[in-house]
């Protein structure tokens, strides 16, 4: 069986420890924690080309700001980047923050999650998705197209 190591970045509160929690445990939390270091779990994924053993890594941090360490980049196959439709502030720092993942881990696959589906309007889903190159829109709360974004990059990544 492969395994792949994934791992969850963007700003502080968009979601990626309830996109963990979802994936992982399939359940969600209201009541926001910040994540400390790094949380890591695996998960076997059936895709087309075969079960895969992902290794997901759930880091805290500012990717631009340096606060994720070098070493924590070490082996990932590929990324997810969050970010929070609710809160545009969090979509500022995507082009800087999507070079230095490309500097950190040049050949890694990067998908772009756009979270909190839930909170707003399909018009705002739209003019987001003209703007921005979102790969998908998710919801942790609902559970909407968070086990299709974790399948997906588990396939392109296999084909890498």
């Amino acid at each position: 069986m492969y395994q792949k190591k994934i791992m969850l970045t963007g700003s502080f509160g968009v979601g990626k420890t309830s996109l963990f929690n979802r994936f992982i445990h399939q359940v969600f939390d209201e009541v926001y924690q910040t994540t400390i270091g790094v949380k890591v779990d695996t998960k076997v994924v059936e895709t087309a080309l075969g079960e895969v053993k992902l290794a997901i890594w759930d880091v805290a941090g500012e990717v631009t700001q340096n606060k994720v360490p070098d070493t924590y980049w070490l082996g990932t196959k590929g990324v997810i980047y969050v970010i929070d439709l609710h809160r545009t502030s969090t979509f500022e720092h995507v082009a800087a923050d999507l070079e230095y993942i490309k500097k950190m881990v040049p050949d890694v696959i990067i998908k772009i999650a756009a979270n909190k589906k839930d909170l707003v309007t399909e018009a705002r889903i739209k003019e987001v998705a003209e703007k921005y190159p979102i790969d998908i829109f998710t919801s942790a709360k609902t559970g909407e197209n968070v086990e299709e974004l974790f399948k997906n990059l588990a396939e392109v990544v296999l084909l890498k």
